[in-house]
């Protein structure tokens, strides 16, 4: 059952990206070339309704829905890695013209050519489990 609940729901973010264009490599572009802020409004859309979820959260002390555990909202210090890391992802973005939360997406929709972006998406996702699982810290 919880299987069938993720589907739906991924479904539905999926087609949300869609509708909003998060899934077309023309608005990145514009976007980065400072042409359209669509994706713009999208992400600060997006930043402020999470913003005031969290509050929300907090505020009503809300559960998992699926497992009725308490949410912990614990405070957490950047890593010194956060600027190098934002930069990477920031140069991925750029270059592959997509967003890795995109990316399925517009697999979703056909889009074949972001194969090779999923494949990346995960190699390095893979790396950096593996490379903090060797230094034994999460990069702080």
């Amino acid at each position: 059952m919880k299987n069938i609940i993720y589907l739906v729901l991924g479904t539905v973010f999926g087609l949300l990206l869609s509708l909003a264009g998060a899934t077309t490599f023309d608005y990145y572009v514009k976007l980065f070339l400072f042409q359209n802020m669509q994706l713009t409004r999208v992400i600060g859309s997006a930043v402020l309704v999470g913003v005031v979820g969290i509050w929300l959260m907090k505020r009503v002390q809300a559960r998992a829905v699926m497992t009725g555990a308490k949410i912990i909202f614990d405070k957490k210090s950047a890593p010194k890695t956060l600027v190098f890391g934002s930069l990477l992802f920031g140069a991925g973005w750029a270059v592959t013209g997509s967003c890795p939360g995109s990316a399925p997406a517009m697999l979703g929709e056909g889009k074949l050519i972001i194969l090779p972006v999923l494949l990346g998406v995960f190699v390095g996702t893979y790396a950096y489990g593996w490379i903090q699982n060797k230094l034994g810290s999460c990069g702080s």
